[in-house]
């Protein structure tokens, strides 16, 4: 047994003893492998396999930062824009300490000033909080939220990671883009990387079913603030999403648009606080061993999941599993380990 196989294995049983369906995906050079274990839920359900759905969580935020950054690439907005300027004319404005406005890098970076959750969600999750706490949060909620929001802190000036800002974005690209966030994000990236498996639907189909201590969850909604978390896909989409980060678009699939936006979403923007890591659009970036990793993480309550990849040893990685994450995040730590491990190994 070499190091990759040993890392894989290892990332499998981090997801035990709730998973039953894990998918290990990895590519270095023109070298890949999708790996899947188990089956799609407890009981006499489909094997998993490649093309198996799995909720992303916050990996989603990756591809919100690569719409945010195609749209700016096409000259459809510019990323010093203001959220004001680009929200519908009748929402409310911000509340404000700072004459400093938030602009949409605010949002891509995790600057903006806002809370971490938009006023007013807590109260209407509560009665689903321990399975689906976003799914009664929607575009009205949203709207009313933004006139309750103060925002305490210059815009720039503090990383304060933010799921309602970078969902503030996505509502922000939709209006942009004159569609809704999932279908915005279908035309713009995901048909022309060969998506075919990603989309932002709780039905979609071929799914893996979400467990959070051996418990079943429902598919995982968040009508009001998708670009942070609403995001589905498969490992062998996954591998084609992270290769287009390292080599570009293929023949056919995107414009100069597309490319240009892949390649600054690498962009390193600001210095995390109390450490040496960088983050760039939504994307962590961290020297490790010589080389550069960008990573990325997420979570539903049924669901756990790492993206990264590593441009010098042209490597990527996605590992995907359908149990909510643990305490100790070991999951996501197998992910991270396969990520160093795969570009010596494969």
């Amino acid at each position: 047994m070499n190091e990759l196989d040993t890392a894989v294995r290892a990332t499998v049983r981090a997801a035990e003893p709730y998973a039953t369906a894990v998918t290990v995906a990895v590519a270095c050079e023109e070298r890949e492998q999708v790996r899947s274990y188990g089956r799609l839920g407890h009981g006499r359900s489909a094997p998993c396999t490649p093309d198996t759905v799995f909720e992303l969580g916050s990996v989603s935020k990756t591809f919100t930062a690569l719409l945010l950054a195609e749209l700016a690439a096409n000259g459809e907005l510019a990323l010093d824009n203001t959220l004001e300027s680009r929200l519908p004319a009748d929402w409310p404005p911000l509340k404000a300490r700072s004459p400093e406005p938030v602009r949409l890098l605010h949002l891509a970076t995790h600057t903006s000033g806002l809370p971490r959750l938009p006023p007013g969600l807590l109260a209407v999750a509560l009665p689903d909080w321990a399975a689906n706490p976003y799914a009664a949060f929607g575009e009205e909620q949203l709207r009313t939220a933004l006139g309750r929001t103060t925002v305490r802190c210059r815009p720039g000036s503090r990383y304060r990671y933010s799921n309602y800002g970078v969902g503030l974005l996505g509502r922000v690209l939709a209006e942009t883009g004159g569609l809704p966030y999932g279908q915005l994000l279908a035309e713009r990236v995901c048909r022309p990387l060969g998506l075919a498996a990603t989309d932002c639907y709780p039905d979609a189909p071929g799914r893996a079913v979400g467990y959070r201590h051996r418990r079943a969850l429902p598919p995982w909604s968040i009508p009001g603030l998708p670009g942070a978390g609403a995001v589905r896909s498969s490992g062998a989409d996954l591998l084609r999403f992270l290769r287009a980060h390292l080599d570009g678009p293929q023949p056919g699939g995107g414009g100069g648009s597309l490319k240009e936006a892949l390649g600054d979403v690498r962009r390193a923007r600001l210095r995390l606080p109390h450490s040496s890591d960088e983050l760039c659009l939504a994307w962590n970036r961290r020297h490790s061993g010589g080389r550069d990793l960008y990573f990325h993480t997420g979570g539903t309550r049924g669901f756990t999941a790492f993206v990264g990849f590593a441009p010098e040893a042209a490597v990527a990685v996605a590992t995907l599993a359908n149990t909510g994450p643990t305490l100790d995040g070991r999951f996501v730590q197998a992910g991270y380990d396969l990520l160093r491990t795969a570009g010596r190994t494969l």
